[in-house]
């Protein structure tokens, strides 16, 4: 479930009103010099117009979802007050519209549409109110459009291009509908025509001629593209969409990733198939993030749980002993927030000849170079974020993504459904602020650059520029929330590994496991030097459940149940704590791990997740009634795994992550 979104006191939306109305007030102040004021400087005015208009919107929205139980502190005339507030905003949506229509008459085909920078400044919530109001303006302006229209087939005719100028395509495109031109990635275009809502008309090498999307295209360069062919014959992969704040993400040289585009090319005859019948968007790919996933454990939260080794490889990086307190030290990291993921928007769904099993997010720490912490999905719309990495470029990938089988064959496969970067620090490596972003999607997949997630949107934002931010409000958009860390917060987090991406609801278990993994490895070991095997189950099963969420949600309630009924002293007590959570570890996750009955976990099988929920059910009742698992185990009816010495062993040296620094 996704948490309450918290709301803005009347007064901070009081005090961002009277901050609008005097930005307002400057963008007309300069309005009345407009007519001695370049071209330039009106479609500055202009554009911001559009921005002033996206805030006031944003801010009218929140006005009106505030109600009293928001208010930290009573607030007399309350009513009142929020009324002279909606009515103000009103009044600044009207005098903008009007001060933008007057520019967008003087001097139409000097004013350019909206920026990918004011697209991704969209309000993160629409309020009906005003949709409906743009829309009776739009309706009643029937004979101005037509004006509009005349106005739209003469800037037509002046962008019209000469025959023979090259671009090379950036991705495949399948025509959406009639009059569209079918190609395929690398294909060079002679461009016959540029229409101005970005669908220009093109022809082939085989004479073909269509209507063909110009955000997959780039201008061919011979030199350059023979450079690139010799550069991706060593195994390079370019990487080269933009980010959230703009920075460029590197060029990928590692062997994981060109593995992983290796396997998704494998994967695009399906989706080329998927996309001539229509069953889904053109912009859908394989999933890239998915690809890592089936590599290996390298890019689970399992490994980057485990303890890390210094360069010398004699002590441990991130798993220090403080003698003072009698537990592992805090360690704090140069990234450390909690991100909620709020909603998804305009996803358009597949077609009807393939079955959705899940829907789901992937995320992951990228820095343009190397791809840590992958988190499979959000369950609960919360999670944190660690990561001690010294790159300017880090940031996080977003990948919205599908399980899918084919009805026809049975066939099961991943897409990504739209991608996006978001950067967390500026060019000058200040921190971005702490707020909510709405991100527009990319599609294809990272190492694409240019590819919408579906063309068919961005093709029908023409006409004024209120019916183009009405568009745009269509395009798939993610909407992620940063939160910054309170001293209670940062004190639990710092305890964590360096580098790790989880989910809120399970931190208080990762944290005993640390605290027991530092009371082995660092207090009770006979020798420092000692690498022998360890007998605890608990250290040997742990990194399991972060593969398993059924049964971690399982410990998860055990644990509730259990921290329940201490005392307020016992709580206080860390050693009983860690006492306590070991006994119910051992009745409840341990057994479960190396049950008989309950079926091996896979990811998006319906009929196996309810097995296997049903079995847990089962478990967890049993345990409540018997007060332990261990009548159940010793049972004569129970049906056990033959013993294996690694449910007991805890083999630090062959779990630890090496430096790789």
């Amino acid at each position: 479930m996704l948490i309450r979104r918290p709301r803005d006191s009347l007064q901070a939306l009081q005090r961002r009103t009277r901050e609008l109305k005097q930005q307002v007030d400057s963008v007309f102040s300069e309005s009345q010099l407009k007519g001695a004021l370049e071209a330039s400087k009106r479609r500055d005015i202009y554009q911001r117009c559009i921005q002033l208009k996206q805030a006031i919107d944003e801010n009218k929205n929140a006005l009106q979802k505030l109600s009293k139980a928001d208010e930290p502190a009573p607030v007399g005339n309350y009513n009142q007050k929020k009324e002279e507030q909606n009515h103000l905003l009103d009044k600044l949506t009207h005098q903008l519209q009007e001060l933008a229509g007057s520019l967008s008459r003087e001097n139409k085909t000097e004013i350019g549409t909206l920026t990918k920078t004011e697209e991704d400044g969209d309000s993160a919530e629409e309020d009906e109110e005003d949709d409906d109001e743009e829309e009776s303006e739009e309706s009643g302006g029937e004979k101005e459009e037509t004006e509009e229209e005349e106005e739209e087939k003469q800037e037509s005719k002046s962008h019209q291009q000469a025959t023979g100028e090259e671009y090379i395509a950036l991705g495949d495109f399948t025509a959406q509908q009639v009059g569209d031109l079918t190609f395929k990635k690398g294909e060079i275009l002679h461009i016959i025509e540029k229409k101005p809502d970005g669908w220009w008309m093109a022809k082939d090498a085989k004479g073909n001629k269509g209507l063909i999307p110009r955000t997959y295209l780039e201008p061919y360069d011979k030199e350059e593209s023979q450079e690139s062919s010799e550069e991706s014959s060593e195994g390079d992969v370019k990487v080269g969409d933009e980010t959230a704040e703009g920075a460029e993400v590197k060029q990928r040289t590692d062997s994981h990733w060109s593995a992983v585009r290796k396997a998704v090319s494998e994967q695009v005859n399906t989706v080329d198939v998927l996309t001539t019948m229509g069953a889904i968007p053109a912009g859908f790919r394989p999933s890239t993030l998915f690809q890592l996933l089936e590599e290996g454990t390298q890019f689970r939260a399992s490994y980057f749980l485990q303890p890390e080794l210094t360069p010398s490889q004699l002590a441990f990086r991130d798993l220090m002993w403080d003698t003072k307190t009698g537990t592992i030290k805090s360690r704090p990291s140069r990234v450390s927030f909690i991100l909620t993921l709020w909603s998804c928007k305009m996803i358009p769904p597949p077609g009807t000849s393939i079955q959705v099993l899940s829907r789901h997010v992937r995320l992951c720490l990228f820095d343009g170079n190397k791809v840590t912490g992958i988190l499979p999905c959000l369950l609960d719309g919360d999670c944190f974020i660690r990561s001690n990495s010294s790159s300017p470029d880090l940031g996080i990938l977003f990948e919205l993504g599908i399980s899918y089988i084919r009805n026809s064959t049975g066939e099961r496969g991943e897409l990504s459904c739209g991608w996006v970067f978001l950067k967390l620090f500026d060019v000058s490596g200040i921190p971005i602020p702490a707020k909510t972003y709405e991100l527009l999607l990319n599609g294809g997949t990272p190492y694409e650059k240019g590819v919408e997630v579906d063309p068919a949107v961005s093709r029908r934002a023409h006409g004024s520029v209120f019916q183009q931010i009405m568009t745009m409000r269509r395009q798939p958009q993610l909407l992620v929330k940063l939160r910054s860390l309170n001293r209670g917060s940062r004190n639990i987090l710092s305890l964590l590994p360096e580098t790790l991406i989880g989910s809120m609801s399970c931190i208080n278990l990762l944290i005993f496991y640390r605290q027991i993994l530092g009371d082995v490895l660092l207090k009770d070991r006979p020798s420092m030097q000692s690498a022998d095997l360890i007998s605890n189950p608990v250290l040997a099963t742990f990194p399991k459940l972060l593969e398993e969420p059924d049964v971690m949600d399982a410990l998860r309630s055990s644990w509730a149940e259990k921290e329940s009924t201490l005392k307020r002293s016992e709580k206080r007590d860390r050693e009983f704590l860690k006492a306590a959570f070991l006994l119910v570890y051992h009745d409840c996750a341990l057994p479960l791990l190396h049950s008989t009955v309950l079926p091996p976990f896979r990811w998006a099988e319906e009929e196996t997740e309810a097995a296997r929920w049903k079995v847990i059910a089962d478990f967890l009742k049993q345990n409540r009634d018997n007060e332990g698992a261990l009548q159940a185990l010793l049972s004569p009816d129970a049906i056990h795994e033959p013993f294996d010495i690694s449910e007991q062993t805890y083999d630090f040296l062959g779990e630890i992550r090496k430096n790789a620094t």
